[in-house]
């Protein structure tokens, strides 16, 4: 796809050429680093899925695009559609999609998906989010939607990153809501950040599993360990990292849930592999 900008495209023809999908615009653009950005779109009016749910994307810059699972990082209330990107050099959609500008269009499969969403766990007092990377993206849609907190009293969202720029995204959604006309008063007192680095030192470094493995993150925060007959939890990030997580919440005592059986965790493994 060229650099510059389209500035209209025939969107009928798109979503006959490629069927299946919607064909939407490109509204905004934002790069965090030189590895993650992220973008919003125009929403069609019959898309409907659950704060926490992903989608496949793609571009119409080959008779068989490219499509790759995205979490829709906008909560389910939201106009607009917004998805929180790496950029990979050589990707084979990243390498195009890093290039975006308000515009262009993007090809969205119709059907979203996935299981880090509030019906796959049972009613809980305090909801654990734990991501690394890109995977703060569902909780960044979970975070802004007032049926999390109509299910849980307390959230607590975690994110890892290498460096500190990349936890901008993060604290921008976190400030965000705080300002948020729909969830504002919900989230006073009840949304808890707790970010960190592993490469680049901070105020508060260690990948989340040694953290947890600690207790460190409970001391600092002033909460008592998991418990399952109190916590509930989401994991998104690497596959070593939620292989780890997992191991340890089920030696708290968690188990995995789905959304066709409900329990006190959930993964997505959508991004994995």
């Amino acid at each position: 796809m060229a650099d510059t900008a389209v500035p209209s495209f025939d969107k009928a023809d798109l979503e006959d050429r490629f069927k299946g999908t919607f064909a939407e615009t490109v509204v905004s653009v934002e790069h965090y680093t030189d590895r993650l950005f992220r973008f919003r779109t125009t929403r069609p009016a019959s898309f409907r899925f659950r704060s926490g749910e992903f989608v496949m994307i793609g571009l119409p810059n080959a008779d068989k695009p490219v499509f790759r699972a995205y979490s829709v990082a906008s909560p389910a209330w939201d106009d607009e559609l917004e998805f929180f990107s790496i950029k990979v050099p050589d990707g084979p959609l990243t390498e195009h999609l890093q290039k975006v500008r308000p515009g262009d269009p993007i090809l969205l499969r119709r059907k979203p998906t996935g299981t880090l969403v509030n019906d796959a766990l049972l009613p809980g007092e305090r909801l654990w989010l734990f991501s690394t990377g890109t995977g703060v993206a569902p909780f960044a849609s979970l975070v802004r939607d007032q049926e999390t907190y109509d299910k849980f009293g307390h959230v607590v969202l975690t994110h890892t990153t290498r460096l500190a720029a990349e936890l901008d995204y993060s604290r921008h959604i976190v400030e965000q809501c705080a300002e948020d006309p729909l969830v504002g008063e919900m989230v006073a007192g009840r949304l808890t950040y707790y970010a960190t680095t592993t490469r680049e030192t901070t105020g508060r470094m260690g990948r989340i599993t040694d953290l947890l493995r600690s207790g460190k993150v409970f001391d600092d925060l002033g909460l008592p360990p998991i418990d399952p007959a109190r916590d509930r939890a989401m994991i998104c990030g690497s596959m070593e990292m939620l292989k780890d997580t997992q191991a340890i919440l089920e030696e708290f005592g968690l188990v995995e849930g789905a959304n066709n059986a409900p329990n006190t965790f959930v993964v997505e493994r959508a991004f994995v592999g």
